[in-house]
């Protein structure tokens, strides 16, 4: 009999601790799921933001990759922020409905901004593949940003790199439109059409007159000795012909009579971009038309002006156009 009550006593334990495990094991699963044993589901917010490439860190690793071939000419990507080039535009059905791009030599991911040279519409794309494999194009458009920027396969179109707020790239990883730039003036575009070669691309970024031609002129600083006041030295110019390298810049009289303010019939903005100042209105009011902007008379100068606008972000926005064109010195100021 003793040997029958250690038995069932053994293996009573033996029941209880198989119990407790089993019990035990239970408690943990229901801890990874909710207390009522039912899955716990992420927010929709929550799932996105983990998604792979949703947030900044998808933008990372940046990859370049090694140098390849193309219809016999040798491609080598490079990181490169001054990227600045003219071309045309293919169709890549690859991209799907997120507005991106495929470009032969920038890094990927990176962002450009492209603007149509039929239109002047610009618009923020996302660089994810490799392409176009033909030396014909220039850049590959997904349908998405295609249907943006308005473009069809062939179209003339600048490409230029640049660095948007993450806000804008969230939108772009997240296969949204990021908002539309400021429309490209006319004059400028016709400026920049003129860059185009019969196939193929053309940079923009060397030398400056190839930035800056509104009408075969380019802007050169004036010796500290012709400036009416040191600290506009920076803002002032004269204009030479195109491929003309005097030993000194040629500074122009002011004329005999007051010139008349072209400022535009809107005041109401508050903010104008400042491309540049010359000593010749003439001068003064190729470039004001060039870039869609006015002339305005200080003392014995032109101040070219872009504007006016009612906040900072769009006189930001025609600041980097300006910037784009050639005028590097351009600045925003308050209109008046």
């Amino acid at each position: 009999m003793r040997l029958i009550n250690r038995t069932s006593h053994s293996a009573g334990s033996s029941v209880r601790r198989w119990a407790l495990a089993l019990g035990l094991i239970a408690a943990l699963g229901a801890c990874g799921r909710g207390g009522d044993g039912s899955a716990t589901l992420a927010s929709t917010d929550n799932a996105s933001a983990r998604a792979p490439g949703s947030g900044p860190a998808g933008d990372y690793p940046v990859v370049l990759g090694a140098p390849y071939v193309v219809e016999g000419t040798l491609y080598t990507p490079v990181d490169t922020m001054s990227y600045d080039e003219v071309g045309y535009a293919a169709a890549d059905t690859a991209g799907g409905a997120g507005v991106t791009a495929a470009h032969k030599t920038l890094p990927v991911p990176s962002y450009i901004e492209i603007t149509s040279l039929v239109t002047g519409k610009t618009i923020l794309a996302r660089v994810e593949r490799r392409g176009p494999m033909t030396g014909d194009r220039l850049v590959a458009l997904s349908p998405g940003a295609q249907a943006q920027l308005g473009s069809a396969e062939g179209a003339p179109v600048r490409v230029r790199r640049v660095n948007p707020p993450e806000v804008e790239r969230a939108k772009l990883r997240m296969g949204e439109a990021a908002p539309e730039r400021m429309e490209t003036p006319p004059s400028l575009v016709a400026v920049l059409k003129r860059k185009l070669p019969d196939r193929g691309s053309a940079d923009l970024g060397s030398p400056r007159i190839d930035r800056a031609e509104p009408a075969a002129l380019i802007a050169v600083a004036v010796p500290p000795s012709t400036a009416a006041n040191p600290a506009e030295e920076g803002d002032v110019a004269v204009a030479l012909d195109q491929g003309q390298a005097p030993a000194a810049p040629a500074v122009s009289k002011p004329p005999s009579t007051p010139a008349t303010d072209q400022r535009p019939a809107n005041t109401a903005g508050k903010f104008v971009v400042q491309a540049a100042a010359f000593s010749n209105e003439s001068s003064a009011k190729e470039v004001a038309a060039t870039l869609g902007g006015f002339v305005m008379p200080a003392g014995k100068y032109f101040r070219v002006r872009v504007g006016p606008f009612t906040s900072r972000g769009q006189a930001d926005a025609a600041l980097a156009k300006v910037r784009a064109a050639g005028y590097s010195d351009a600045r925003v100021t308050t209109a008046g």
